[in-house]
């Protein structure tokens, strides 16, 4: 059985609900899923004036937190983190920088690797945010599995290097039909090549 680790960040909660689609899709795949939000870093007085970033908090802030660990004992990980200026937040980065004494050990290297992003925006850095986020996975020795062109449904939502989310500022998200199949499609994509790297039917 193929042991996925998802592993997040949300501010405003839609990364909360595309981490949830992927480890349900992931499971009903066949997975062992791991489901970890990247704590956050700000005090909560600072985003009291967002109803949706207090209210995504305030659901999460007791949910087990992402660790090394939890890329140690997987097999496959998919990332997700929304855009800031194109490329992951602070908080995420902050995460990935407290890895360093895993990947001198090389305990994060070998691993199926794929990540998903959300803007307020179309455009709004989805690719060069996933881009920048893979730069740190190759200095692991990850093996990058985007989705590319590997299913009809991404001819449609178009991101051939993971999957992105467009929510405007009014915090609604467009999470329509193509967006949850992209995101199953990623689900279960990692989970099929991570077993086939690792042996199993």
């Amino acid at each position: 059985m193929t042991k996925l680790a998802v592993i997040y960040y949300s501010a405003t909660g839609h990364g909360t609900t595309m981490a949830k689609r992927i480890a349900r899709t992931a499971e009903s795949a066949g997975a062992e899923v791991r489901l970890r939000h990247i704590a956050e870093t700000l005090a909560p007085e600072t985003f009291a004036q967002n109803p949706a970033w207090t209210a995504n908090y305030e659901a999460t802030k007791d949910d087990p937190a992402a660790t090394g660990d939890d890329i140690v004992w997987a097999d496959a990980v998919i990332f997700g983190s929304p855009t800031r200026f194109g490329s992951p937040t602070a908080q995420f980065r902050a995460f990935i920088d407290s890895l360093g004494g895993l990947w001198a050990q090389g305990k994060l290297a070998d691993k199926v690797y794929a990540a998903f992003t959300s803007t307020q925006t179309a455009h709004g850095g989805q690719e060069s945010t996933l881009l920048n986020l893979y730069v740190s996975l190759m200095h692991f020795g990850g093996i990058i599995v985007p989705p590319g062109y590997t299913d009809p449904v991404k001819f449609n939502d178009g991101n051939p290097y993971g999957v992105g989310l467009v929510a405007n500022r009014e915090n609604i998200a467009e999470f329509d039909d193509t967006t949850n199949d992209a995101l199953d499609h990623l689900a279960r994509r990692v989970v099929d090549i991570a077993g086939r790297l690792g042996g199993q039917e």
